[in-house]
């Protein structure tokens, strides 16, 4: 997806990543290279060059927060601005209780009947009990084929072949749905354009008989910039409450799509990331950003950042900083780990280690830590406080205790030692020594 954005992004992270310290010449040559990466993919020139101007003027003047290097600190600034030039991560959510009304809309060829099957049966996925009204009476072979592409998901579609009257049709497929028990009723409507008065006028009667309680306007992503205009004109007639993008996956053009529906101020809602019948996704801009940066979704560990800074805890971050921490910081790293989404989310998605492990190791690892935990919490406060008084009894009534072997207390014991040892030559650097911090170095 978006090969020559991601290929850019990735290559200019690299020299930093890759550098042996960070001055200002590498800086302007990061802002240089981000420039020339986002221009390619077609995102405007203006937002380029603020984006850019921001990444500069914050990687020079920015001091890291306490346990942050300063790369990575740089790395963080180059995902919050890049994620804040696709928007914000405002979640959208249904009405519980009601039928929620889903007006589709879009320019002819951009995909809107084949979303509007896709949309069908992700939202199925969810739990949600849908049904399709098919009102595109302009094109040939419209309702047939929003009718096979739903079938196959058994998704109930409302359509009448011999009537070119669209909004009696939406309004006949609404009584028709009257009685019935689902949650979410999709209406496609026919491809229209924005300067065709004839259509736009018959979009105005639809939206006025479905009173829709969300309108999305499906883009074609290949269009780039364009997407802006194109979704003010849709704007001013109905108000668009969300964007679906398609053709994410074959289009250059698809970041100046991203960021031109971005700047309307509407929210993107779903990308379209393949042909297939299951190729969409909610859109989430953080996450969106750091697949391109080759970083996964690196927000849980951003979470994990922000809770050890706030939660004021000084001593405790001292001690792990400096490798004098006690098994009771092991224990809250183990905690802070699983609150992240667990190893395996931390190790898949982390800077770096994205795909580096491997799959049965993975798995060994995580039943590790969840045997650690129970070991942990079979000590005494003394022994927390102080593992040094681990001997052969003691490691024999931990053992007992929480349930697992000897063997199994040791090895907890030599992975804090390890951990503990790691951290201190580390000195403290958040992201590069953030597995040592979960004990696990």
């Amino acid at each position: 997806m978006l090969d020559i954005l991601k290929n850019g992004l990735r290559a200019a992270l690299k020299k930093i990543i890759n550098s042996s310290g960070v001055d200002e010449a590498l800086i302007k040559e990061l802002a240089k290279d981000i420039q020339r990466a986002l221009l390619q993919s077609d995102v405007n020139v203006k937002l380029v060059f603020g984006i850019t101007k921001n990444l500069e003027t914050r990687s020079l003047n920015e001091n890291p927060p306490p346990g942050l290097s300063r790369k990575d600190h740089i790395v963080k600034i180059l995902y919050d601005e890049l994620s804040k030039l696709l928007g914000t991560d405002k979640q959208f959510s249904f009405k519980p209780g009601k039928k929620n009304k889903v007006l589709m809309l879009g320019i002819q060829g951009s995909g809107k009947t084949t979303v509007t099957a896709k949309l069908s049966k992700f939202l199925t996925k969810q739990g949600y009990r849908v049904a399709v009204i098919g009102a595109d009476t302009y094109r040939p072979g419209a309702l047939t084929q929003l009718k096979t592409m739903c079938e196959k998901s058994n998704i109930e579609v409302y359509g009448e072949e011999n009537n070119k009257d669209s909004p009696q049709i939406v309004k006949n497929g609404l009584k028709h749905f009257e009685n019935s028990n689902y949650d979410i009723i999709l209406i496609d409507t026919a491809g229209r354009h924005k300067e065709e008065k004839e259509l736009l006028d018959e979009m105005t009667r639809i939206s006025a008989v479905a009173n829709p309680d969300l309108v999305l306007l499906v883009i074609d992503g290949t269009i780039g910039q364009q997407c802006y205009s194109q979704a003010e004109a849709f704007h001013k007639i109905v108000p668009v409450g969300g964007i679906v993008i398609t053709k994410l996956d074959s289009s250059a053009k698809g970041g100046g799509a991203l960021a031109a529906a971005a700047a309307t101020g509407a929210q993107i809602m779903y990308i379209g990331t393949g042909e297939r019948i299951d190729d969409i996704e909610i859109f989430s801009p953080t996450r969106f950003v750091g697949r391109l940066l080759g970083m996964g979704d690196i927000q849980a560990l951003l979470d994990m950042a922000k809770r050890l800074e706030s939660e004021g805890d000084e001593e405790r971050l001292k001690r792990i900083s400096h490798g004098k921490m006690n098994m009771e910081d092991f224990y809250y790293q183990i905690e802070e780990a699983t609150k992240a989404g667990g190893l395996r989310n931390i190790l898949d998605n982390m800077p770096g280690f994205s795909g580096m492990i491997k799959e049965d190791q993975l798995d060994q690892t995580e039943e590790r830590v969840q045997k650690w935990r129970f070991i942990i919490q079979s000590m005494t406060k003394q022994e927390k406080e102080d593992p040094d008084l681990l001997n052969a009894s003691r490691i024999k009534r931990i053992a007992r205790g929480s349930g697992w072997t000897e063997h199994d207390v040791k090895e907890l014991v030599k992975a804090y030692k390890n951990s503990k040892s790691m951290m201190k030559a580390s000195k403290g650097r958040q992201m590069q020594g953030m597995l040592r911090k979960m004990g696990l170095g």
